[in-house]
């Protein structure tokens, strides 16, 4: 695993573009310079802006062209997850398959690398869209929902780079094991990308969002200890949509 150094941490106008290719399915041209991995992992939280973005403006045109709330945010989460080529949904699904389906370590990290979805997975997916539809339904039918869609978008990815970076890889290839491991600079400095975007947004409320989404994560980073012993790639796309259904509650919340 290659491993960031905290001290060398240097942002480069080429790590956005480095982020989009990741975790996103934007058409982007390949880079010519080597990819800088968990370095480049401070800008993910703007990458999770341009995902926000494209459902902001499809939940927009819905709601303007007359649909009702309901409808728009159907469409909000749909345009997110065809931006993202849902990675992060099937990170949700696969992670609640293999740390509840499994009876020990290897098993749980087996099932996680299987393509097919059990039960668990169903349920989670489920649930978790149901708690974002609802929860954005509300948004749509009083106003603002488009700034709480990018708020949260870019708030709910700042907690897998620091989940990253406090879990070790649970195993030795696979996609977090192939961008490495960020330091805490490169954690400290998504995080704060993360809050100035979301304060820009929704203001102070953007701090409860955080502890929200924070809390969250946190569940999700203890149970893959406790169960695998450290994070993979489906580990940070749960962490990512439990962070972000956990936020759009709060913002729902009368």
């Amino acid at each position: 695993m290659n491993e960031s150094d905290p001290r060398a941490f240097a942002p480069r106008p080429g790590d956005l573009a480095e982020a989009l290719r990741l975790l996103t399915r934007l058409p982007l041209p390949a880079s010519a310079q080597p990819p800088r991995g968990a370095r480049a992992a401070w800008a993910w939280p703007l990458a999770g802006l341009a995902v926000g973005a494209a459902g902001a403006l499809a939940g927009g045109l819905a709601a303007w062209a007359g649909s009702g709330p309901g409808v728009a945010a159907a469409l909000a989460i749909g345009a997110q997850a065809m931006a993202s080529g849902a990675l992060h949904e099937d990170g949700l699904a696969d992670t609640f398959d293999g740390l509840w389906g499994g009876r020990d370590r290897a098993r749980r990290l087996a099932i996680m690398r299987d393509s097919r979805i059990g039960t668990y997975g169903v349920l989670a997916l489920l649930v978790v869209t149901l708690v974002r539809w609802s929860a954005l339904a509300g948004l749509y039918a009083a106003g603002g929902a488009a700034a709480a869609i990018l708020a949260v978008a870019a708030l709910s990815r700042a907690p897998m780079i620091a989940i990253m970076a406090a879990l070790p890889s649970a195993r030795a290839d696979g996609l977090s094991s192939r961008v490495g491991r960020p330091g805490g600079a490169e954690a400290a400095a998504g995080a704060a990308v993360a809050l100035a975007s979301a304060g820009l947004l929704a203001g102070w409320a953007s701090l409860a969002l955080a502890l929200a989404g924070g809390l969250a994560a946190a569940a999700v980073a203890a149970a893959a200890r406790a169960r695998i012993g450290g994070q993979t790639g489906d580990i940070l796309g749960a962490s990512q949509q439990l962070a972000e259904a956990a936020m759009l509650g709060v913002l729902a919340a009368p």
